[in-house]
């Protein structure tokens, strides 16, 4: 059965700009490029702390997968995550997983 992540982020202050230009430019495309399905980016209206995105996975076998595939690669590991750490708190991040009720659009 399909699933989602609701991924939510503390941003650091004064950081939202450039967090938002690493994740549209860089993050997300990788992260397409090798097979993640990212359905939705958003950012506080008036909190410029909060970042939340949601992934979709068909099965937790394509959830290990993919997560291998992106956060093992060199590039994840030497690159791109270093950089992730200086934008964001991740003592603060927020995994859940969810999954779309009976009559929700995203079934």
């Amino acid at each position: 059965m399909a699933f989602y992540e609701l991924r939510q982020y503390k941003i650091k202050p004064g950081k939202m700009a450039e967090w938002l230009k690493v994740m549209e430019e860089e993050i997300l495309p990788f992260q397409v490029k090798h097979g993640m399905v990212i359905t939705g980016m958003y950012h506080g209206e008036t909190d410029d702390s909060v970042f939340v995105w949601t992934r979709r996975f068909e099965s937790e076998e394509q959830r290990v997968a993919l997560y291998a595939a992106v956060y093992q690669s060199d590039y994840w590991r030497n690159d791109i995550g270093p950089r992730v750490g200086d934008l964001i708190d991740r003592s603060a991040i927020s995994v859940q997983r969810i999954v779309p009720t009976p009559r929700s659009v995203v079934q």
